[in-house]
């Protein structure tokens, strides 16, 4: 691999964010398809409808335990092959869980499900495939552009569902069968995708730090510890609302509205992230995040008025967005090309891994927080006070520190 390879090039960075865009918007759609019906079929397929999101937690282990081998290939064969590994997993995924509704095994759509995590996982490195080949001031637009793909995502595959969950007789068998149509023909996007491969290291090369020389490192500690807290508190109260909206009264279409607006507010700021991240600075916008997060909780604590959902939940979409990209910004700018492999595969099973407890954890507390719907929400929104706290304290510690040393 030749320097100039290696250099950064804006004009072949804003080519792979186009392909990147597209890949987030078409392939990417299949991830709410997964969510919207996933707890339906298993709860028409589980023995115990405790068990109906099941599903949805296999899917988020799948992703956080495929991260560090995905990063591995991506490091060895290039983002590309990487890439068409990923839509081979979600295939594959699609196909055993259309197998498992048609045979009507929950532990063959369980198995399906986990397939699709490595899908998933694949598509958490688009935002590090943004940035390989942006300048410093182009790559957090760059990062932002992709995940403004998701936007896209966030319309197509709800109207996929529509079409498709009932067009069989087997319910959703059909939107696992679209599932596969989105992977194979998405995966000719990967063909467009400029992006060299990292050197081969020769044999006196440096090897780069340690996973554990890396977590030492203060700028990457704070950026994965924001990341974490970010997406998965995010996760931990979207999980619930459904369940609150409803509990509290309104109707499933009135918790179809609040989600939509929070999926809305999680990737429209995604036009414009990149150009206050390189106006302000990262550690403004990721500081803007966190504090957005907190605010979100105080509204939902105030009350559980259909107003009080929408506000929380839209401060909620825009923390995340602000306090995710800042976090993968600030690590895309903090470890060399050659430890991108080891790094970036590392945060996203961290990343996934505190999502599945979120996950998991959501349930259990709306659901067995005093009994009410008023209780456990109120529950699940306490819950982020720690985590916050612990963002917020790092990201001063961090500014502080870098303050001291100019």
């Amino acid at each position: 691999m030749t320097d100039a390879a290696l250099t950064p090039d804006d004009a072949r960075a804003r080519r792979n964010v186009t392909v990147l865009v597209l890949a987030q918007a078409f392939l990417g759609a299949q991830m709410p398809m997964i969510f919207i019906v996933a707890g339906l079929a298993g709860d028409g397929l589980a023995s115990n409808p405790c068990f109906a999101t099941l599903p949805i937690t296999l899917t988020i282990i799948g992703s956080m335990l495929s991260a560090t081998p995905m990063s591995a290939i991506m490091q060895r064969y290039g983002r590309n092959a990487g890439f068409v590994v990923g839509t081979m997993g979600g295939a594959l995924g699609g196909a055993v869980g259309a197998y498992g509704l048609y045979t009507a095994s929950f532990t063959l759509f369980l198995i399906g499900s986990f397939l699709t995590g490595v899908y998933m996982s694949a598509q958490g490195f688009f935002r590090f495939a943004a940035a390989d080949t942006a300048s410093d001031a182009f790559r957090p637009k760059a990062i932002s552009y992709v995940l403004a793909g998701g936007l896209l995502s966030a319309i197509i595959g709800p109207q996929l569902v529509k079409v498709t969950a009932q067009s069989m007789v087997v319910p959703f068998m059909g939107t696992y069968i679209a599932v596969i149509g989105l992977n194979v023909i998405g995966s000719a996007l990967f063909l467009f995708l400029n992006i060299p491969k990292p050197p081969i290291p020769s044999e006196d090369a440096p090897r780069g730090r340690t996973r554990m020389e890396l977590l030492k490192t203060p700028r990457i500690a704070v950026a994965v510890i924001c990341a974490m807290v970010s997406y998965a508190l995010m996760n931990l109260v979207m999980t619930s609302t459904p369940l609150a909206v409803v509990g509290c009264g309104f109707g499933p279409s009135r918790a179809a509205d609040v989600v939509t607006a929070h999926v809305l507010a999680m990737y429209a700021p995604s036009f414009f992230t990149g150009h206050l991240i390189a106006r302000f600075g990262v550690e403004k916008i990721m500081g803007l995040g966190i504090a957005l997060l907190a605010v979100a909780g105080v509204v939902a604590l105030q009350g559980v008025e259909l107003e009080n959902f929408f506000v929380a939940l839209i401060l909620l979409g825009l923390g995340w967005n602000f306090g995710f990209i800042g976090a993968t910004s600030m690590l895309a700018g903090a470890h060399e090309p050659h430890e991108r492999g080891r790094m970036q595969g590392l945060n996203d099973f961290l990343v996934f891994g505190g999502v599945t407890v979120a996950s998991l954890a959501s349930g259990g507390l709306m659901n067995c927080a005093g009994g009410t719907a008023e209780a456990g929400w109120t529950a699940v929104n306490l819950a982020m006070t720690p985590f916050l706290a612990l963002a917020g304290g790092a990201l001063i510690w961090l500014m502080l520190r870098d303050r001291r040393e100019a």
